[in-house]
């Protein structure tokens, strides 16, 4: 397998020799930046090559993109001139693969750009939240504690009237500590299973027993409980958008599938095996 030209190797050499950029006053797409041996190299050449650089190199200041880029594809496309014979398979297959790709994502970005209909969009919200049992949240904060001997401690000291949140701020290792303990609001999966469970069968203001998880030992004191309210709209219909959109890609793909004339006999009884078979591609 033959080395390809490494990208910091052509901003290196691009900044040795200072080309120049690109001399059009209105530069577009089909600009030509270069010519090698009578081929054009536009910057829609080089704005695609850029965009699939990997992100380390996308944080580059653009004087140094420029020219690293118009050098690489420079050299790129005076190598490919001198090569002969017949392209190798590993290289014939690799185009025909991503030529198959690139128009395959074509289709689908089209799918996804087309326009939804606010009635589904308002329909696939009724679905997921009007009517929905409301869940249960809870308010709770917590004193954790590494054993259980220093959680029965606590356990005791708020029986006798400690209050919570003091001792929170004085012996509690979990970082609502400072803040007296407190958890805030959330919802059913939000928190590890014991400690959920400890929760749910807890009433407000009661104070429980020492809870076990793998963070240690918890102390747990539920503050209130609420049914959750339906988010707006507005809130989440890009995630509604999104599902909608995925959903009809989803669907075109199986249909566009469906309607085309498919034979896989050829592949029956065929080794899988033979997938490992990388020197054929040689």
């Amino acid at each position: 397998m033959h080395k390809r030209l490494t990208f910091v190797a052509a901003l290196a050499v691009s900044t040795c020799l200072g080309l120049p950029t690109a001399a059009q006053d209105t530069p577009q797409l089909d600009t030509v930046v270069a010519t090698v041996n009578g081929t054009d190299i536009t910057l829609g050449h080089m704005i695609i090559a850029r965009a699939r650089l990997p992100e380390q190199y996308q944080q580059l200041p653009n004087e140094v993109l420029f020219k690293g880029i118009l050098e690489q594809l420079v050299q790129q496309t005076a190598l490919s001139d001198t090569f002969e014979g017949d392209l190798p398979p590993r290289v014939e297959l690799s185009l025909e693969n991503e030529t198959r790709s690139l128009k395959a994502g074509e289709v689908i970005e089209r799918i996804m750009a087309e326009p939804l209909d606010e009635a589904d969009v308002q329909a696939a919200y009724d679905a997921e939240y009007t009517g929905a049992e409301p869940e249960k949240e809870f308010d709770a904060s917590h004193i954790l504690v590494e054993t259980e001997e220093e959680a029965k401690a606590v356990k005791t000291q708020l029986d006798e009237g400690a209050d919570f949140a003091e001792v929170a701020r004085e012996k509690s290792t979990g970082p609502s500590g400072p803040g007296g303990g407190a958890l805030g609001w959330f919802g059913k999966g939000m928190m590890v299973p014991a400690f959920e469970n400890a929760v749910m069968d807890m009433e407000p203001g009661q104070v429980s027993d020492p809870v076990e998880t793998q963070f240690g030992w918890h102390v747990i004191k539920l503050n209130d409980v609420r049914d959750s309210e339906a988010p707006e709209l507005e809130t989440v219909r890009e995630e509604i958008e999104l599902q909608l959109r995925q959903t009809r890609v989803q669907t075109a793909i199986e249909e566009i599938t469906a309607e085309a004339e498919v034979d896989q006999s050829a592949a029956e009884g065929i080794d899988p095996s033979v997938l490992n078979n990388i020197e054929w591609l040689e």
